[in-house]
C-alpha cells in the first residue's frame, strides 16, 4: 500500500491495478489528478466568468477554495480520495516550485530603470496607497486582536505588519491585465496605474521581508535579536545580488544577445545556469530566514531586460509555470481557506470592516493625491485609485506566508482571502462605470470628411501593423505614395498614423512587451520580433520619413485583446479624420522557390473584417508578397467598375506622381454592361477620362473585353506573370452569374473564408495559384456603415509622451 495508518511511508508509484493497489494511495498518481482537476476547474471557472471581463486570478483562487473545505472539501470521501492530508506538503513543494519560478519572472517583469523614470507623480500615488492603508491597519489590527481569540498570542508588530501589507498591496501583473481588458493602458489612467503599481509592488516586497524577519523570531525562541540578524542579512543579499551578481548577469546577457544563433550549446548553458541561480537564491534567502520567493524575486530584478536574455527566459518557463504548478499554488491555499470559520454577525462584520478599510485606504488616498498634487480630474484619480486597489497573487502569498510562520489563524486568513477577492472583483465593474461616457446619436454617425481646398493637398493615412514585417511593407507602400511634385505651388504632404497593434494576453511576456513598448521613444519598434535586426532599420526610415517634410509620422499603440483591437482602429481613423486605414492581411507569402503561407492567425482575419465593416473611411488591405520600391516598382491597377474600383483609381493615381514608379490602367469591359446600371457607367468612364487626362504619357492604359470565359484567366495572368510588383483592386465588384460561378470555382470553396473580400480580391489573396504580385484591396466605405463607440487609443510622440487628445 502507499499509505494508510498503519504504515506512514509514502511510496511514489503504484504496481498497478491488476496487482489490486489503490492508485490513488500513491503520490505521483494522485498529483496528476490532482494536477488535472485543478487546472480544468480554474479554466472553466476562468471561461465562465469571462462575460464579467474578470483577470484569471480570480478563477484560479475561486477554483482553490471550491476544492477546499469550503465547498468539495466538506464531503469527507472527496478529501480521503483526492486531498488527503498527507498529500498536502507533497503538493505544496511542487506548487512551490511554481511560485519560486513565478516570482522571478515578476521580477523580470519590473524594469527598475523604468519605474525610477516614472516621475514623481507615481512615486507619490504609490507613496499614497501604500501609507494611508497602512495607517488604517493600525485600527484594523487593533479590532481583529481584540475579537478573533488567540490572536493576541502573536506580537502585535508582527501582526500589524502583515495585516498592513495585505491591505496595501497592489497586484502589478493582475492589476496590467484588467488595463488591458478595459483597453486603458496607453491612456493617461493606464500609464499612471502601471507606474504607481511597479513602485508599489517593490515597495510591499521590502515590507514583506521585514515582515517575515520579524515574525521569523515567533517560530522559535523568540529573540528581537534573531529578527534583527535576519533583516541585517536580507539587507546584505540585496546588496550582493546588485553588486556581485547584477553585472555578471549584465555580460551574460550581452553574450547571449551577441552570440546569435552559431552556438547553442552556449546559450542553452546560459539558460540552465540561470534557472539553476533561481533555486539557488530562493535557498539563501530561505536559509537566512526569509521566504525562499524573495531570492527568486530580487534575482529576476538584477537581470537586465535589454536584450532578447531576459524574454528567452520568460518564453521558456511562462506556460510551464502560469499554466500547470500556479494553479497548483491556489489549489494548496484553497485547502488552508475554510470560509465556515467565519460564523456570526460579528465575525462577518469584521470582513466587511477589513473589505471598507482596504477599499477606502487605496482609493482615498490615490484619490487626494492625484486631485491634489498631480492634477488628475476627479474621475480619472477615482478610476485610479479603484484600479490601485487590485489584489491577486501576490496577496495569496502574503497571507500564505502569515499563516506559515503562524501570525494569521484560520479566521483571518479567511476574511484577507474574501477581501483580496472582493477588492479585485470590484475593479471591473466599477472602473466601466466611472469611464462610461453617456451615448448619443452622433457617437454612431460617420464623421462627413471636411472639403479640401486647393492649398490643403494633405493625404491622412492611419496604417497598422503587427511587427517589423508589416512596417516593412508599410514604408514601401507609404513611399509609394510619396510624391516630390507640387500641385497648386503646394508640396502634398501625407499624415501618417502608425499604429502599433499589440494583442494582450494572460501570457507575462505580454506585460513585458508592454512596458518595453512604452519606454521606447518610437514605441512599435521595440523588438517585437526579438532578434530581428529590421526594428532598427525600420525606426531608421520612419525617422527620415519625418524629416523629408513630405511625410509626417505620428506613432500611435493599441493594446488590446484580439476582439477589441477594430474599437481602438476605428476609434482614431473618427477622431482624426483620416482618409485611409492600411491594414495588413492576416497572412503573407515568402516567394523563394516554392509557395510558403504564413498565417498570422484567424483572429487578426476578424479584426480586418470587423474593421472593414464598421471603419468610417475607406480601408485599404495589403496582401503582401515582398513588396519592395528601392529598385522602382511596376503596378498595375485592375479596373472593373464600381465605387471601389474609383477608389482605387484615386490612390493609383498618387502612386503616379512617384519619379521611379511605372503604372499599368487595365479596364475590364463587359459586353452590354448588364452588371452596372448606366449612371454607375457613366460615373465609370468619367473617372477613366479624368485619371488619363491628369497622368497623360506618364501611364500605360489598356481595355480589355471581359466575358464568363476569360475575365478569371486574365487576372490571374496579370498576378503570375511578374511583371508587376503591386496590383491595385476594388473590393467589392458586382459580375454576371457566369463570371461568380468560375471565381468560387478556382477558390475550391476553401478559400472562401476570406469573408472581408470580394471574389475577386478573394482569388488573388488565395495561395497555390502562382500569383507574385502583391495586392493592395481598396474598399470604399459608405455612410450608411454603423460605427460603433469606441474606447480610447492613446498616441505617443517621438520622445515616449503620451498624447490622450485624439
Amino acid at each position: 500500500m502507499g499509505f494508510n495508518e498503519t504504515n506512514p511511508i509514502i511510496k511514489t508509484s503504484s504496481d498497478g491495478v491488476w496487482q489490486g493497489e489503490p492508485t490513488l494511495h500513491y503520490a505521483f498518481p494522485l498529483l496528476i489528478i490532482q494536477t488535472t482537476l485543478v487546472v480544468f476547474l480554474s479554466r472553466l471557472l476562468a471561461f465562465l466568468l469571462k462575460p464579467l471581463r474578470q483577470p484569471k486570478v480570480i478563477a484560479e483562487i475561486l477554483a482553490g477554495i471550491m476544492l477546499g473545505p469550503s465547498a468539495f472539501g466538506r464531503n469527507k470521501t472527496f478529501t480521503h480520495w483526492i486531498f488527503p492530508s498527507w498529500s498536502t506538503p507533497i503538493l505544496e513543494c511542487v506548487s512551490s516550485v511554481g511560485l519560486l519560478f513565478f516570482l522571478f519572472l515578476i521580477g523580470l517583469e519590473l524594469d527598475l530603470n523604468t519605474i525610477l523614470k516614472s516621475g514623481k507623480k507615481a512615486a507619490g500615488i504609490a507613496f499614497a496607497g501604500i501609507s494611508l492603508p497602512f495607517l488604517f491597519s493600525i485600527g484594523v489590527t487593533f479590532v481583529l486582536r481584540k475579537i478573533i481569540k488567540g490572536i493576541d498570542s502573536v506580537g502585535y508588530g508582527e501582526f500589524f505588519l502583515f495585516i498592513g501589507v495585505s491591505l496595501s498591496i497592489t497586484a502589478f501583473p493582475v492589476l496590467a491585465r484588467i488595463l488591458a481588458e478595459l483597453r486603458l493602458l496607453t491612456t493617461q489612467v493606464g500609464e499612471m496605474a502601471m507606474a504607481a503599481a511597479a513602485f508599489n509592488d517593490v515597495a510591499a516586497w521590502i515590507l514583506l521581508a521585514l515582515a517575515v524577519a520579524l515574525a521569523g523570531g515567533t517560530t522559535a525562541h523568540h529573540s528581537p535579536l534573531i529578527s534583527l540578524w535576519v533583516l541585517l542579512s536580507g539587507i546584505g543579499f540585496v546588496i550582493f545580488m546588485f553588486l556581485i551578481i547584477r553585472p555578471i548577469m549584465i555580460k551574460v546577457a550581452q553574450k547571449y544577445s551577441s552570440g546569435g544563433n552559431n552556438n547553442n550549446i552556449v546559450e542553452e548553458l546560459y539558460i540552465c545556469l540561470t534557472l539553476v541561480g533561481v533555486m539557488l537564491f530562493g535557498f539563501t534567502t530561505d536559509f537566512i530566514g526569509i521566504h525562499a520567493i524573495f531570492g527568486a524575486f530580487i534575482f529576476g530584478l538584477v537581470i537586465p531586460k535589454n536584450g532578447d536574455f531576459s524574454g528567452r527566459l520568460i518564453s521558456r518557463i511562462e506556460d510551464f509555470v502560469s499554466g500547470l504548478l500556479l494553479p497548483l499554488y491556489f489549489a494548496s491555499s484553497g485547502i488552508k481557506t475554510d470560509i465556515s470559520q467565519i460564523h456570526g454577525v460579528g465575525a462577518w462584520g469584521l470582513v466587511v470592516l477589513v473589505v471598507s478599510t482596504a477599499c477606502a485606504g487605496k482609493v482615498l488616498g490615490t484619490f487626494i493625491v492625484g486631485i491634489m498634487f498631480c492634477a488628475i480630474p476627479m474621475r480619472e484619480a477615482l478610476a485610479l485609485g479603484f484600479l490601485m486597489n487590485t489584489k491577486g497573487l501576490v496577496e495569496l502569498i502574503v497571507l500564505n506566508i502569515g499563516k506559515e510562520k503562524k501570525v494569521l489563524d484560520d479566521e483571518t486568513f479567511a476574511i484577507l482571502v474574501i477581501m483580496a477577492l472582493f477588492t479585485t472583483f470590484i475593479t471591473t465593474p466599477i472602473v466601466m462605470a466611472i469611464n462610461k461616457k453617456p451615448s448619443s446619436k452622433e457617437d454612431f454617425q460617420l464623421e462627413k470628411p471636411q472639403k479640401k481646398t486647393k492649398k490643403q493637398n494633405n493625404l491622412q493615412i492611419l496604417a497598422c501593423l503587427r511587427g517589423p514585417r508589416d512596417a516593412h511593407t508599410l514604408i514601401n507602400l507609404i513611399e509609394s505614395l510619396r510624391s516630390d511634385k507640387n500641385n497648386n505651388n503646394y508640396a502634398s504632404v501625407i499624415k501618417l498614423y502608425v499604429m502599433r497593434l499589440v494583442e494582450f494576453t494572460d501570457r507575462l511576456s505580454s506585460i513585458t512587451m508592454v512596458q518595453r513598448t512604452r519606454k521606447n521613444g518610437f514605441p512599435f519598434i521595440s523588438g517585437v520580433l526579438r532578434g530581428d535586426n529590421s526594428t532598427d532599420q525600420v525606426g531608421a526610415a520612419f525617422e527620415a520619413y519625418s524629416t523629408l517634410g513630405r511625410v509626417i509620422v505620428r506613432p500611435a499603440m493599441a493594446i488590446s485583446g484580439l476582439s477589441d483591437l477594430h474599437e481602438d482602429i476605428i476609434h482614431v481613423a473618427e477622431k482624426k479624420r483620416v482618409e485611409l486605414i492600411i491594414l495588413p492581411f492576416y497572412k503573407y507569402w515568402q516567394i523563394e522557390g516554392n509557395e510558403v503561407e504564413i498565417h498570422a492567425g484567424q483572429g487578426w482575419k476578424m479584426v480586418n473584417e470587423r474593421v472593414m465593416s464598421r471603419a468610417p473611411c475607406s480601408v485599404a488591405v495589403v496582401i503582401d508578397r515582398g513588396l519592395q520600391v528601392n529598385n522602382g516598382m511596376r503596378v498595375c491597377i485592375v479596373f472593373f467598375g464600381g465605387v471601389d474600383c474609383c477608389k482605387a483609381l484615386e490612390i493609383g493615381s498618387k502612386m503616379v506622381e512617384h519619379p521611379a514608379i511605372r503604372v499599368t490602367l487595365v479596364r475590364f469591359i463587359h459586353p452590354g454592361s448588364t452588371h452596372f446600371d448606366e449612371a454607375q457607367r457613366s460615373l465609370d468612364d468619367i473617372t477613366i477620362s479624368e485619371f488619363k487626362m491628369k497622368c497623360g504619357k506618364q501611364i500605360l492604359y489598356a481595355e480589355k473585353e471581359a466575358n464568363n470565359y476569360n475575365l478569371v484567366t486574365e487576372v490571374l495572368a496579370i498576378g503570375k506573370c511578374g511583371e508587376f510588383e503591386l496590383m491595385i483592386i476594388g473590393n467589392k465588384v458586382k459580375f454576371p452569374q457566369g463570371i461568380m460561378a468560375k471565381l468560387f470555382d478556382e477558390q475550391h470553396l476553401n478559400e472562401k473564408n476570406n469573408s472581408e473580400f470580394g471574389p475577386m480580391a478573394n482569388l488573388l489573396a488565395s495561395s497555390g495559384k502562382g500569383i507574385t504580385s502583391s495586392v493592395l484591396v481598396i474598399q470604399q466605405q459608405h455612410a450608411s456603415n454603423d460605427i460603433g463607440n469606441s474606447k480610447v487609443a492613446s498616441f505617443v510622440d517621438g520622445s515616449g509622451n503620451i498624447d490622450n487628445n485624439v
